[in-house]
C-alpha cells in the first residue's frame, strides 16, 4: 500500500512531465521495474540473486549482532541503503533490480490505474518475475543463513 501511496504522489508532483514525455516505456520505468533483455530464466535468476544478498547480509549482521545490540546490529540502516547501492549498482541493469516486491507490484498497479496520457500498457506479462524472484531469493537466504549461522 505504501509503495502504491508513493507512486500515487510521485506522479502527482511530476503530472506536468508526465503528459509531455512521449514515450510510454519510460513513463513505466518510473514506476516499475523491467528487463534490458526479456528473457525469463536470466530475469529471475537475477532478482533472486539480488534478494539473496540482500537477506543474506541483514540475516548475517543481525546473528553476529555484539550483546546489547538492536537492530541490524552493525549493519544498521545506512549499511542496509548501501547494500542495496550495492546490489543496484552490480545487478541493476538486467532487470532493474526490484529485490523486494512491495517496490514493483505498487507501483505498477499505479500506473495501471491512474490517468496518465500516452501511458502504455502496464507489462502485467513481466509483473510476476519481481514478485517471484524475491521470494525464492528470500527464501534461499533464510535457509543458507539457517545452516551457516547456527
Amino acid at each position: 500500500m505504501g509503495a502504491f501511496l508513493g507512486a500515487c504522489l510521485a506522479w502527482l508532483a511530476y503530472r506536468d512531465q508526465y503528459a509531455q514525455e512521449c514515450d510510454p516505456g519510460l513513463k513505466l520505468a518510473t514506476f516499475s521495474t523491467g528487463p534490458e533483455i526479456r528473457n525469463t530464466t536470466s530475469n529471475l535468476i537475477t532478482e533472486v540473486i539480488g534478494t539473496f544478498v540482500l537477506v543474506f547480509v541483514i540475516l548475517g549482521a543481525g546473528h553476529y549482532a555484539p550483546k546489547g545490540a538492536v537492530g541490524m546490529a552493525w549493519l544498521g540502516a545506512l549499511g542496509v541503503s548501501l547494500l542495496v547501492v550495492g546490489i543496484g549498482a552490480s545487478l541493476g541493469g538486467p532487470t532493474g533490480y526490484a529485490i523486494n516486491p512491495a517496490r514493483d507490484v505498487g507501483p505498477r498497479i499505479a500506473h495501471a490505474v491512474l490517468p496518465i496520457p500516452g501511458k502504455g500498457d502496464s507489462d502485467w506479462r513481466y509483473s510476476w518475475i519481481p514478485i517471484v524472484g524475491p521470494v525464492i531469493g528470500g527464501v534461499l537466504a533464510g535457509l543458507a543463513s539457517h545452516v551457516l549461522f547456527f
